[in-house]
């Protein structure tokens, strides 16, 4: 591989996040909506995720064939798009309604006054602590966490769609650890607006199938090179890597992994007639005779 090739592999992380977060700012700037300011990023995000696996695919054999995609595609749309917004309304019409009824605020000193961009980095550290210990206890203790969870490791295959692979009550839980906190501490929406487009911007990256590498910043974000180990089928490599938007807390508790000069291999989960379509993992974590492994 030539120089030239390791730098340009070394851009498109870099490259795509600058663009979707300066896109968010200039859209803001030009009043639009902090909605469309969001939005608009994130999909351009993932179209020019989609366009770097058509062009520089890390893995041939993870090219996603239709029912691949139709069935990651429900996914991503009932669970990743539909349940936290409904979640969101929830906390919003029940909970702070009640607590505003009552003159009650919810004050445990978060910064309001310090820079956006500054609240977002505490907000990543502190929701990816709470949904670091989250995972690996999915992964290493609880089992019906990991019944819940192996919906996410099922597929044997990654690309930057079945990232919303995930049951929706495992969703549900994480959104306990994550929104929903920072919803009751009243974290401004510019703050929620960034955090959301990073969140999902590097998830994407996350599953991707893009040949390309981070460097450094695998000292800091948990990106494709190390989250494609905790895919992997073995069980040695896959409890690794459990950061959601970070690695950092990994390498606090030792548990980041990222060996050199050797790829991941087979994915997925020990059992390889775990089933795939979106209606039989609803019902999977529930069938107490199926080996989840």
């Amino acid at each position: 591989m030539s120089s030239k090739d390791v730098s340009a592999e070394s851009l498109i992380y870099p490259a795509v996040m600058i663009t979707v977060v300066g896109m968010h700012y200039l859209l803001l700037n030009s009043t639009q909506s902090i909605q469309w300011a969001t939005y608009l990023p994130v999909a351009i995000g993932a179209v020019s995720i989609a366009f770097l696996e058509w062009q520089y695919p890390f893995r041939y054999e993870w090219y996603p064939d239709c029912t691949d995609i139709g069935h990651d595609l429900t996914f991503m749309l009932l669970v990743q798009v539909l349940l936290p917004r409904l979640l969101s309304f929830f906390v919003a019409v029940t909970l702070l309604a009640a607590l505003n009824q009552n003159e009650l605020t919810v004050n445990l000193g978060w910064p309001h006054e310090w820079s956006v961009v500054a609240q977002v980095v505490l907000m990543l550290l502190v929701a990816d602590f709470f949904r670091y210990w989250l995972h690996r206890a999915a992964h290493e203790w609880a089992q019906p966490l990991w019944r819940l969870h192996a919906v996410h490791h099922s597929p044997k295959k990654l690309y930057w769609l079945n990232v919303g692979r995930f049951h929706p009550l495992e969703k549900s839980i994480q959104f306990l650890f994550d929104a929903f906190p920072f919803i009751l501490l009243g974290v401004s929406a510019e703050v929620l607006a960034l955090y959301f487009i990073f969140y999902s911007v590097n998830g994407f990256f996350q599953h991707c199938n893009v040949k390309l590498q981070l460097g450094p910043l695998n000292y800091i974000i948990s990106g494709p090179e190390l989250h494609r180990w905790h895919h992997s089928r073995i069980i040695a490599e896959s409890n690794t890597n459990y950061g959601n938007n970070l690695i950092i807390w990994d390498t606090l508790f030792g548990t980041r992994y990222l060996p050199e000069n050797h790829e991941v291999q087979e994915l997925g989960l020990l059992n390889r007639n775990y089933p795939i379509s979106f209606i039989a993992q609803m019902k999977t974590p529930f069938v107490s005779d199926l080996d989840q492994g």
